[in-house]
């Protein structure tokens, strides 16, 4: 049976990891639980799954767990939550943001199998996390649906993907293209917190469904690629495909392209990162192939949503940069959800905190902290401006 600590049990994730488990409960045992503050959801799983340590944001959360499980392991903070990405077999890192990269460090420090659903820490903390992996070994199996069908499209070319005589033309991520694909300038200025919380296809928390309304999301992947697989980003292309079936794509240099299908379902790519490399039974994202009837493609709109650029930008420019353009996201985001600035200053906010990027070197980890830090600081005066 292999154990696993489920790191952000109660969000979308989290939630859906839960129900993998429970559908297979021969073959996985829930070893850690990790939450913010939401103790009501967490007791209840706590009942069901029975783990061994929990860890919640802060000590009120952590208090009232421990006054309802006096014999259960509780703890609260950022130390106990690094020692829980060692506790288990396979470590599911679905923290929101760049919290994310402390439990990424340890799982991978710790030589555990991280599904990584927390894209931040590879792309705030990339060069740092590189290094990790060369000196562990640790094994990286991505939970982003995108990620996940890249993954599974190059079982088999995983050596020397690309370059003079690797077998990898491109990379092809797939965007839904968000619930505003559609719209005119004039529309996107008048955006609500609603209207981008609204999304096609997904069901994800506030703050990814926004970056998936301003194509952001994807730029983040296309870092995320970058670093999980090693291929330039001349080599990494979007692709908007609204139906959400193609999760991604490979091209390979003889033009063949391998494709991963299935309907819009996150249990397929967490099932498939707990059991990695063997599939489980189950039928998560399963196609009815007498209605499906069209897919579609076409090329994203840049001058629409220029986050897509931003993030090739700070890609390129790499070491701390991207560290930078994810600081200034989750600013921006957070203060579009609060009403602060509308949804096309959240780019400007990025763009001009960008300009700022100081250029500094990604060598220790405090590097990529002391980046992050600054950015904020710097986001935050530029939206005071706005």
């Amino acid at each position: 049976m292999t154990s696993v600590a489920v790191l952000g049990s109660t969000g979308s994730i989290g939630t859906q990891t839960l129900d993998v488990i429970r559908s297979n409960p021969e073959d996985f045992s829930v070893e850690v639980l990790a939450a913010g503050t939401s103790t009501d959801l967490v007791m209840k799983q706590i009942e069901e799954f029975k783990p061994s340590l929990v860890v919640m944001a802060n000590a009120e959360a952590s208090e009232r767990i421990k006054s309802e499980f006096d014999s259960l392991q509780v703890y609260h903070g950022k130390k106990p939550l690094e020692k829980a990405a060692t506790q288990s077999d396979v470590i599911v890192n679905a923290i929101v943001g760049f919290a994310g990269l402390p439990v990424t460090l340890s799982a991978l420090h710790a030589g555990k199998r991280l599904a990584l659903a927390n894209k931040e820490s590879l792309i705030a903390g990339g060069p740092i996390v590189r290094k990790v992996r060369e000196s562990t070994n640790a094994e990286i199996i991505p939970v982003d649906s995108e990620h996940c069908a890249l993954h599974q499209c190059l079982r088999g070319n995983a050596d020397n993907l690309n370059g003079p005589s690797g077998p990898v033309k491109k990379l092809l991520l797939t965007a839904s293209g968000g619930p505003f694909r559609e719209w005119t300038k004039d529309q996107l200025r008048q955006v609500t917190v609603e209207d981008s919380l609204n999304h096609p296809t997904w069901n994800m928390g506030p703050k990814i469904t926004v970056d998936s309304s301003t194509l952001m999301n994807k730029g983040l992947e296309i870092i995320e690629a970058h670093e999980l697989f090693g291929i330039g980003y001349e080599h990494i292309d979007v692709v908007v495909h609204p139906q959400s079936i193609v999760h991604s794509m490979v091209e390979f240099v003889d033009s063949s392209v391998i494709a991963q299908l299935s309907m819009p379902d996150m249990r397929l790519p967490i099932s498939y990162a707990l059991r990695y490399p063997e599939r489980s039974q189950g039928s998560w994202g399963e196609i009815d192939w007498g209605t499906l009837n069209r897919l579609d493609f076409e090329k994203p709109n840049e001058d629409m949503f220029p986050c897509l650029g931003l993030a090739y930008e700070a890609g390129q420019m790499g070491e701390t940069a991207p560290a930078w353009l994810n600081a200034a996201n989750e600013i921006a985001v957070e203060s579009f959800l609060q009403g602060t600035i509308d949804w096309m200053q959240i780019s400007e906010v990025i763009q001009m905190t960008l300009n700022e990027c100081d250029g500094n070197l990604a060598e220790v980890e405090n590097d990529i902290y002391a980046a992050d830090k600054k950015a904020r600081t710097i986001a935050t005066a530029v939206i005071e401006k706005l």
